[in-house]
């Protein structure tokens, strides 16, 4: 694994440490913890067109989340984002983990050190591509 340092600048296309990019249609397993905001719980995703087409909710907390706020559910893209995002606004801790291929596997984002329940950490698994995704 690859871990991305937050001085490095990330765009929702691509990574910043791999050629990995996002590709048009996947599924992938996210596992969303730490912090209190709406997105915790272990999701089902399918996207297709760039966008979310499909969450199922593996846990309590991803039905809920499913059920009541169906559109905070992520696609990868959204979550390098928000990590470009953290960066941007000078976060402590911006890490992102990339698989062999590129894809990330980890995100995982502290604001401020010192603060309570602030924090987000992203587990990606299971994902597959559906195309190859690479623009021509």
């Amino acid at each position: 694994m690859i871990s991305g340092c937050a001085e490095e600048s990330t765009t929702a296309e691509a990574s910043p440490t791999t050629d990995w990019w996002e590709p048009s249609a996947y599924t992938y397993t996210l596992e969303s913890s730490e912090g209190e905001r709406a997105l915790i719980g272990t999701f089902e995703v399918t996207v297709e067109d760039g966008k979310v087409t499909k969450a199922v909710g593996l846990d309590g907390s991803g039905r809920r989340v499913v059920k009541q706020f169906p559109d905070e559910v992520p696609t990868i893209g959204d979550l390098l984002a928000e990590a470009r995002d953290a960066r941007n606004d000078d976060a402590d801790t911006v890490d992102v983990d990339y698989a062999a291929d590129g894809h990330p596997t980890r995100v995982s984002l502290d604001w401020e050190e010192n603060a309570i329940d602030d924090e987000a950490m992203y587990v990606i698994t299971d994902y597959e591509a559906a195309t190859a995704g690479r623009p021509q």
